[in-house]
């Protein structure tokens, strides 16, 4: 039996479903392991390396490094023949509401009342604010052109020259420490003792091969959440919002955790809007961008209708959150980040009814 009987029984097989969630589960603990043994060790001692603050390898290495999954997905989605773009589409602006209201949710329920640093906030808080008006003000015609997709690319090369000149321009002091406190080996295990010995050797190699690594197991999860609703009859777009999304911002989510249970609580919700920022620009920006260069088409076609109300959504998350933060005083708040996630399970539950029963929906 070759890869497409393989890939046909899966698809149409009820039965296939005690094979696939079970190996799906199994992805998502190897994301888990991946990310904290292996993805968040190299990323502290390369911060630390180049003397980068928190924020900014928050902002960059981290959100970089955990939307791999995110920008592979566009990547497959607009080079695959088919007219699949919604399946990448839905994945960017499904991660995107994931991050800004789950990751940024957990972080504040795991670290309440943490101070944060208002400027490096400011400064994403408001990228993310452009990223979102020319996400909406592009797709409004329904295609994306040459230079659409090139503005989105400028403007995150504006976005990384302003994570290093912002700090001269309103000066702060990083509060959280951006060192790794070395473990006792002692207590260790033997794949974490593993883990040690290689980061030790090439930190930059443990970095790269842990992003190929998530990346690869990301596109796997991809490939079984697709079956699984092939089975079920589910549409691309819910697909590519819930189980893709959700999936790939696996490693965020984890990334993100773990780093706010260090005490770093700015530098994992730098992270969360940060890999916003990355989702939007370069996750949309570099794979249309490619396509049209490569294949020497004027435009991609896009359908606004369909994430209509994630655009308000993603726009409603930037003014709630700014407002948060600003009357909280710049603090996390635990019933805040409660807030957030059940807003999230809101925004998903009326997805999920508005596309597959055809009710209540504006």
């Amino acid at each position: 039996m070759d890869f497409q009987q393989i890939e046909y029984f899966l698809a149409h097989d009820p039965l296939s479903l005690f094979i696939t969630i079970p190996v799906l589960l199994l992805f998502f603990y190897l994301l888990h392991f991946f990310s904290e043994h292996y993805f968040i060790p190299s990323l502290d001692k390369i911060g630390d390396k180049l003397k980068m603050s928190s924020d900014i390898s928050g902002s960059t290495l981290m959100a970089i490094g955990s939307s791999a999954p995110e920008l592979a997905v566009m990547l497959i989605s607009v080079f695959k023949s088919g007219n699949h773009e919604a399946i990448g589409i839905g994945t960017i602006v499904g991660s995107a509401l994931f991050n800004l209201f789950v990751i940024t949710g957990s972080v504040m329920v795991v670290m309440n009342r943490a101070r944060l640093v208002w400027q490096p906030l400011i400064r994403d808080l408001l990228f993310y604010a452009i990223s979102v008006i020319i996400l909406i003000y592009f797709f409004k015609d329904n295609y994306i052109e040459l230079w659409e997709a090139t503005v989105f690319v400028v403007i995150y090369l504006v976005y990384i020259a302003a994570l290093y000149f912002w700090k001269k321009i309103f000066p702060y002091k990083d509060i959280e420490k951006n060192e790794m406190d070395e473990p006792d080996t002692n207590s260790l295990n033997r794949y974490e003792k593993f883990a040690f010995k290689l980061l030790h050797f090439n930190i930059y190699l443990v970095f790269f091969l842990s992003i190929v690594v998530i990346g690869i197991l990301s596109w796997l999860l991809v490939e079984i959440a697709i079956l699984i609703a092939s089975v079920l009859q589910v549409p691309e777009f819910i697909v590519a919002l819930t189980i893709i999304a959700i999936g790939t911002s696996i490693p965020d989510l984890v990334s993100s955790v773990i780093v706010a249970k260090k005490g770093r609580a700015g530098m994992a919700i730098n992270n969360g809007i940060g890999s916003n920022i990355f989702d939007i620009l370069i996750g949309l920006g570099v794979p249309i961008l490619s396509m049209l260069i490569w294949t020497s088409q004027k435009k991609v076609n896009v359908s606004a209708a369909d994430i209509n109300l994630a655009f308000v959504f993603l726009m409603g998350s930037l003014i709630i959150l700014t407002a948060l933060f600003v009357f909280g005083k710049w603090k996390t708040k635990r019933s805040t980040g409660y807030l957030l996630i059940g807003l999230y399970l809101f925004y998903l539950l009326y997805e999920i009814m508005c596309e597959i029963g055809k009710t209540f929906c504006f």
